[in-house]
């Protein structure tokens, strides 16, 4: 469960106070919710992630971003910390800043019991609205399932859903393929 210190801080406060703390927040619209500590089954399916996504866009134009490089979404007024992000070409930095961007095409989050909801449905209200956001998957820290959001048009978007074992989650923007093999490699439910 996510808990929010209402502060009505300022973006720049805000970004202040990060660069400070022990723990990162999001901040939405002034207030600033703490973010919970990861799991060893997250870090790990995190992890298996990214080194399967670096290695297939090795030699092609994206760069695949993990945990603690923060997205700034102005539409929303929200900072928050995506799992993983790829950007095709290069960041585009909130005012020149090195560790925050704002144009991700792909966001994958991992799935926490106590973050599941707010991922599916607030989050991605939220990315919707990035210029140039086209794919946002979901894959589950404690059981073998992912989703996948597709988007088809400036406001339609399909979603799929994986269960299976032997599934391969394909991503659209190279046509990619991530295995659940892959995906759960080392992870113990």
């Amino acid at each position: 469960m996510q808990v929010t210190i209402p502060k009505n801080l300022s973006i720049e406060d805000y970004l202040k106070q990060e660069e400070k703390a022990d723990f990162k927040s999001e901040y939405i619209n002034g207030n600033i919710i703490p973010m919970a500590g990861g799991t060893v089954n997250h870090n790990q399916i995190a992890v298996n992630i990214t080194t399967e996504l670096n290695y297939a866009f090795k030699k092609r134009d994206y760069r695949v971003y993990m945990g603690d490089v923060r997205l700034w979404i102005p539409e929303k007024n929200i900072f928050t910390y995506p799992d993983i992000m790829v950007i095709k070409g290069d960041p585009i930095y909130y005012e020149n800043r090195k560790d925050t961007i704002l144009n991700p095409s792909l966001i994958i989050e991992v799935l926490s019991p106590s973050t599941k909801n707010y991922d599916k449905e607030g989050k991605f209200s939220a990315y919707r609205t990035i210029q140039g956001f086209s794919e946002y998957i979901l894959v589950s820290q404690t059981k073998t399932y992912g989703g996948k959001f597709t988007k088809t048009d400036a406001k339609t978007w399909l979603f799929q859903e994986f269960y299976e074992e032997d599934q391969t989650i394909t991503i659209q923007l190279e046509n990619i393929s991530l295995q659940f093999d892959d995906i759960y490699h080392k992870v113990d439910f």
